[in-house]
């Protein structure tokens, strides 16, 4: 990384967690604190890397030990952490028999939190997905979809934004989006969590919590 980066007043602090199903551990006793703006979270494949996104942010119970997110000083968890993180991740899709217009309106009703419906359009024409609009969501490719997938998770202007292996199924192009993006959470303040093996999506990251070794974060130099 280079120059400097904006202090980000969101504050994750998670306390001996760990998660297991039946008897196989995913991971145990992670200890970290961090208020850094783009967190990467890296590891090999089966490491545990999604499994912690998901506990991170609240879409999947751990199975012992505490996670705490604050902003100054002031704890959001429960319906605060809901309406203020955006997700996405290749595993999770949007409804195919719907148009990606109707799907992200959907998101929009659901959360009860601007943009209005109107800035729908503008969302997608980030991602170069706004000739999609009226297409069903069930009719695209894989890429088209990823792009379609982003533009859903930051639609609501998170605070927090969770992305796991955003690169997925995207080509050159559409990585490059992915970099802009980040780029641009990090310029308003928003911290991005980035689940991810790809060295090029890790650059982007001001520390890095790294599952294969301590668990603990790690500055980038």
């Amino acid at each position: 990384m280079t120059g400097c980066v904006p202090s980000v007043m969101i504050t994750l602090t998670v306390r001996k967690l760990s998660k297991k199903y039946g008897k196989q551990i995913v991971f145990r006793d992670l200890t970290f604190s961090t208020s850094a703006g783009v967190v990467g979270i890296a590891g090999q494949n089966g490491s545990g890397k999604s499994t912690l996104l998901l506990c991170l942010a609240g879409l999947l119970q751990p199975t012992a030990g505490t996670i705490g997110w604050s902003r100054y000083n002031n704890d959001w968890n429960g319906d605060k952490l809901n309406h203020e993180l955006g997700f996405a991740a290749p595993y999770l899709e949007l409804y195919e028999g719907l148009s990606c217009m109707e799907n992200l309106k959907f998101l929009i009703d659901l959360n009860r939190k601007p943009p209005a419906v109107e800035d729908i359009a503008g969302y997608l024409e980030l991602f170069e997905a706004d000739s999609y609009l009226e297409k069903n969501y069930g009719e695209l490719s894989t890429g088209q979809r990823q792009r379609v997938k982003l533009a859903a998770s930051t639609l609501q202007n998170p605070s927090i934004l969770c992305l796991d292996e955003p690169g997925s199924n995207l080509d050159r192009k559409g990585k490059q989006l992915i970099l802009k993006m980040v780029d641009e959470c990090r310029e308003r303040g928003t911290m991005v969590l980035i689940a991810s093996n790809q060295k090029e999506e890790l650059s982007l990251c001001d520390e890095i919590i790294n599952l294969d070794e301590t668990g603990k974060p790690e500055p980038v130099s």
